[in-house]
């Protein structure tokens, strides 16, 4: 009983605002393929995963720095719509089965087995698209040669450090 009791209570205490925080995050473009990822911590918490679409549009925006042929962008880039696509589909459905969460839980005593199944059904769509984005991943690198995925990631991690914020350093004047 106890335990049901502290399970429903991290849920009302914690869940409404992690939503609130979600919905204020300024989102972004695929300008460079950031596949409409907030701004605050990647695509809802996935860590490292929106890289995979990072990594798939810098390599067709730099296809000449990295050495792609005509042939490699021409397969690449169907997989790239493909990966666009699979995502705005996703953060579709994230969206609507929070809000059914949020639905279930507008009561004072909601019904804990259907937010559980909703919190069930977001981690499983949550899943689902990293499995497939790992596939999309994979159909990319076995295009490319060691030589330019070594290229890409160098790439990558020079356009990386000149996304970081410069952080300033704050000196403490003594008396």
């Amino acid at each position: 009983m106890r335990k049901i009791l502290l399970m429903l209570a991290l849920l009302v205490v914690a869940v409404p605002p992690a939503f609130a925080q979600m919905n204020q995050a300024p989102m972004r473009n695929c300008q460079n393929c950031d596949l409409y990822t907030p701004r605050t911590g990647g695509m809802m918490g996935m860590g490292g995963m929106d890289r995979m679409g990072d990594m798939m549009g810098m390599c067709l925006n730099n296809a000449d720095k990295i050495g792609l042929t005509a042939d490699q962008v021409k397969k690449i880039t169907p997989i790239h719509r493909e990966m666009q696509k699979s995502h705005i589909r996703f953060k579709a459905d994230v969206n609507i089965a929070e809000m059914e969460l949020m639905e279930i839980m507008e009561v004072k005593d909601f019904d804990l087995e259907k937010a559980s199944a909703a919190v069930k059904r977001i981690s499983d769509l949550k899943t689902a698209h990293h499995l497939e984005n790992l596939k999309y991943m994979k159909e990319v690198r076995a295009i490319i040669t060691d030589d330019q995925f070594k290229k890409m990631k160098q790439l990558m991690a020079t356009n990386m450090n000149m996304k970081k914020p410069v952080k300033k350093m704050i000196r403490r004047q003594r008396p």
